[in-house]
């Protein structure tokens, strides 16, 4: 992997990060702010937050690899 790709990665997994947290923020305040009244939210919320939290994972692994490949 190029240095231009895995600096290109590691701003995605930045990237992916953040949306994440963004929505593990819109879980919290769901939890916070409109339980119980909001519970039908609960599902769309949570997969959203599982699947971001996922691709995060996922890109991150990627970049763990390719830098520990660089300094092999």
């Amino acid at each position: 992997m190029s240095e231009e790709e895995l600096k290109n990665l590691d701003k995605e997994v930045k990237k992916l990060k953040r949306i994440s947290s963004e929505w593990a923020a819109q879980l919290h305040d769901l939890v916070e702010e409109r339980l119980p009244a909001g519970y039908q939210e609960i599902p769309g919320i949570a997969q959203s937050t599982y699947d971001a939290c996922q691709a995060w994972a996922e890109a991150n692994a990627k970049l763990v690899a390719a830098q520990k490949e660089i300094q092999v």
